[in-house]
């Protein structure tokens, strides 16, 4: 998931000196793809030093005026993967995503060293199936979880319910997931456990309204033809817009659902970090 924003492009000076003095690692810019007028991805080289766990956010931004300006970013990529990788909202007047939306290709960002996150597979009881929740950049956490074989060796199904108000917002998951079933090494251990529930409220589709209804309703569950929600045999995350993850959130507990944390895995965990910026 995303907060943040981009600057003009400084291809041949490193903002090292400022990095370094306040801990932050710089990465160049690899690759950038946006999909439509709100929504971008982007890679960048990893420094060795940069640990993370699948689901974690980072603290990553530019210099703007001799100082960093940071916003927590989901990591999208694989912890085995050389690069690092980001889904971003672009936001006009954002203080951050207004210049990030507008990075090439050798251009340097400031990543910081300490990545946290409640999007924890350590952070949940063990259970039969797994559901992720998202909306918008919302994905972005459970692209990394999803690139992860731990997440398939834990759970035996795994529903992955996604909303975008525009079809052309759902493009990132659906590489993800297309070349997810293509691994060579991933694929197999995949197999048909990974249901992919896509759904958009703003304009035609196949499957047009908010996932809360569908949760409500039951027919997510029908659709993907599986059992409705139950404590005993699930695990959910969520991550999105403040309106679902309050109502999702809400109809967990009172399903008998309890909140997990670092402290006492749980049912469910919420990614709380994220705000528009």
């Amino acid at each position: 998931m995303t907060l943040a924003g981009t600057s003009e492009p400084t291809v041949l000076e490193r903002p090292r000196e400022p990095a370094r003095k306040s801990g932050l690692l710089t990465e160049r810019v690899l690759e950038i793809h946006h999909y439509t007028g709100k929504l971008f991805s982007f890679k960048t080289t990893r420094s060795q030093s940069f640990r993370f766990t699948s689901g974690q956010f980072a603290m990553i931004g530019l210099m703007v005026d001799g100082k960093p300006l940071l916003r927590a970013y989901s990591v999208t990529s694989g912890y085995y993967d050389d690069h690092l990788e980001f889904f971003s909202i672009k936001v006009p007047d954002g203080p951050l995503t207004s210049r990030l939306q507008h990075i090439l290709p050798g251009d340097e960002i400031l990543v910081g060293p300490k990545p946290t996150g409640t999007l924890l597979l350590g952070n949940l009881k063990p259970a039969k199936r797994l559901i992720l929740m998202a909306t918008g950049t919302g994905f972005a956490p459970f692209a990394s979880l999803l690139r992860d074989p731990e997440t398939f060796e834990r759970f035996d199904e795994i529903v992955l319910a996604y909303g975008c108000r525009q079809v052309a917002e759902l493009e990132f998951a659906t590489q993800v997931i297309v070349a997810l079933h293509d691994h060579e090494l991933l694929g197999p251990l995949i197999g048909d456990k990974l249901h992919y529930y896509a759904t958009v409220t703003r304009e035609p589709f196949h499957r047009q309204g908010r996932i809360t209804d569908f949760v409500v309703s039951g027919k997510l569950f029908a659709d993907v033809k599986q059992p409705g929600l139950e404590a005993a045999t699930d695990r959910v995350m969520i991550c999105g817009n403040p309106g679902m993850t309050k109502d999702i959130r809400q109809l967990l507990v009172d399903r008998g659902f309890t909140e997990g944390n670092s402290n006492h895995p749980g049912d469910f965990v919420i990614e709380k970090a994220f705000v528009g910026s």
